[in-house]
């Protein structure tokens, strides 16, 4: 039992950030879009990240996302620095680390809902015969079991980013990425995909990322960290 807690209190910060520079280059000008950010995300957190338009938001969450990586500073992924892995290598592990819940939901529109949210298994070493019944598994946990066989063009918005939701976390990902997810929805369908993130963070203990501009929503986090110029101005619990 004293052996597990002390496991538990060593463990490291599932993402961690180390003095992360991106630097811009625009004819003979540089900009740096992120200027010495550091910041640690511990398993289990659910984090909001916010600020103005133009204060480095997205570029950070392009750095999370390993999406990019920075001019200089470290990216540190359960203690492993993968700051300077090339492209290949970061898909990879960008599949089975990361699941992203984007604003424009990213759905294949001829597509039905089980098939997009098998499409992240198919570079994944689950054996194919697998592959459906857990999709099934992730869409009945988003209260989507009665819509498998219905296109993005026949669900309403809100279930459209359960359908982006469920194929995040085919992989059981690390951290769930959520980029402006209520940004198209109304605000009964936004609120029913926040429920969502809060049950998956209190009954699942998933770390969860949340991108927004919307200051009221970032506050549903435990913690906020807000982007200004490029730095992180304040982090809140």
């Amino acid at each position: 039992m004293i052996k597990s807690s002390l496991s538990k209190i060593n463990q490291p910060p599932v993402l961690e950030l180390q003095d992360i520079v991106k630097t811009y280059v625009s004819g003979n000008t540089q900009f740096n879009a992120l200027d010495g950010v550091s910041l640690k995300i511990e398993v289990g957190e659910f984090v909001s990240i916010t600020g103005p338009s133009g204060s480095g938001k997205s570029t950070l969450m392009h750095i999370i996302g390993l999406l990019d990586n920075p001019t200089s500073g470290q990216v540190l992924l359960n203690g492993r620095d993968i700051s300077q892995l090339n492209e290949s290598q970061l898909a990879r592990i960008r599949n089975v680390t990361l699941g992203f819940v984007f604003q424009q939901f990213n759905l294949l529109a001829k597509t039905s809902s089980l098939e997009n949210v098998t499409l992240p298994l198919l570079y994944s070493d689950i054996p194919k015969s697998q592959r459906e019944p857990l999709a099934i598994e992730m869409l009945t946990k988003v209260g989507l079991e009665t819509k498998l066989k219905n296109t993005p063009s026949q669900l309403s918005g809100g279930q459209q980013q359960r359908v982006a939701i469920a194929r995040a976390l085919i992989n059981d990902p690390k951290i769930i990425l959520a980029d402006e997810p209520t940004g198209n929805l109304d605000s009964k369908s936004g609120k029913d995909v926040m429920e969502l993130f809060h049950h998956l963070h209190r009954a699942e203990k998933r770390t969860i990322v949340l991108v927004t501009h919307d200051i009221e929503l970032a506050k549903q986090a435990d913690r906020i960290i807000i982007i200004k110029d490029g730095k992180v101005n304040i982090q809140n619990k």
